[in-house]
């Protein structure tokens, strides 16, 4: 690597604002503060120069060892970056990112560059207390529904097994909600909302099976698939594969692009082991919820009547939205796809 001239390097330093740049020595004493490290710290050049990096450490990682661990790391690995609530000289926390990289100068062993993030760590932190409240809220508004929809069904002497079908649908949609927080309303990884969903139906066997790459959901798209896999997992577990023992579920998926660099999703929901499939004899909530959730998004699902179990095929275009998507892996690489055509009716009796 060329030597970069000392003029250049200098022009450099003074014009980091918002940057500290500070070399240490290997038991952590200050040799160089350079940059914004007064005005981020609350340190002059002549008070720093000398003390040690501890200083600017909360008691709890002084404790913990953790300046000396930076060195020790960056030392071992070349570089070290880590964000933590440092201390300004009149004992002000403030929460910091820092990148400490060997550095060979005089007695400095390493040099750690810094900067101010707690105007984004706060902001951060507000967020996610206003989406954890948010979803306090839904909880509570669904657990309220619940209770108001099992009393009115009841009192109305509605059968039991409709209460519990509907109520568990109710959950259904407060554990999408539970995937979604975890994201912090980002989106929701496909595979956490079928582990999710398949989770209570699975067992010690680890009878539902899942292959496919990393998608991020919309969240508008995670609630509605969330809802279609709870109506086919409990299908499963009453008449299908999940209902005898010795049956499994394989749900596998991949993503596609059309000719107009659209993304699409496809989902397949395979059942193996499991009794005779029968078509439905008549078209209740799960036919339907099946036969239309998707429809608006310009796709469907389709099911297939084969010898070894249901078959079905979801399909639907990523909204674009947010950060709708994350596609890594060699086996996802795009292909041709284009909106599948409406579906036919659900192979077993609605629940």
């Amino acid at each position: 690597m060329p030597r970069v001239p000392a003029a250049f390097a200098a022009r450099i330093i003074e014009n980091m604002k918002g940057y500290a740049i500070i070399a240490l020595t290997g038991d952590g004493t200050v040799t160089e503060w350079l940059a914004d490290a007064e005005s981020l710290t609350g340190y002059t050049r002549d008070e720093a120069l000398g003390m040690n990096v501890s200083r600017i450490f909360t008691e709890a990682d002084v404790a913990a060892g953790t300046p000396a661990e930076e060195i020790r790391k960056a030392l071992e690995d070349g570089r070290y970056e880590d964000s933590r609530w440092h201390l300004r000289k009149g004992g002000e926390r403030f929460w910091a990112n820092g990148l400490t990289l060997p550095l060979e100068h005089g007695e400095a062993v390493v040099m750690k560059v810094f900067r101010d993030e707690t105007p984004l760590k706060r902001a951060d932190d507000q967020r996610i207390l206003l989406l954890n409240e948010l979803n306090h809220r839904v909880k509570n508004s669904l657990a309220t529904v619940q209770s108001v929809v099992e009393q009115t069904l009841r009192s109305a002497g509605v059968d039991a097994g409709v209460r519990n079908d509907l109520t568990a649908r109710i959950m259904a949609l407060s554990s999408a909600h539970n995937v979604l927080v975890d994201r912090n309303w980002a989106g929701a990884d496909l595979e956490a909302i079928v582990r999710d969903v398949t989770r209570a139906f699975d067992g010690p066997e680890r009878r539902v099976h899942l292959d496919g790459a990393p998608v991020q959901l919309h969240p508008s798209q995670a609630v509605t698939l969330s809802l279609v896999l709870h109506e086919l997992v409990t299908n499963a577990a009453k008449y299908g594969a999940l209902s005898v023992p010795g049956g499994r579920v394989d749900v596998s998926w991949n993503l596609s692009l059309d000719s107009e660099g659209m993304r699409f999703l496809t989902l397949l929901w395979r059942e193996r082991g499991g009794p005779a499939v029968e078509p439905p004899t008549r078209a209740g909530f799960g036919t339907r919820l099946l036969a239309g959730a998707l429809n608006h998004q310009h796709g469907g699902a389709k099911i297939h009547y084969e010898p070894e179990g249901v078959c079905a095929v979801l399909s639907c275009r990523l909204m674009e939205e947010g950060p709708a998507v994350a596609l890594t892996g060699k086996d996802s690489r795009p292909g041709a796809s284009s909106p599948p055509s409406p579906p036919p009716t659900h192979p077993r009796p609605p629940t």
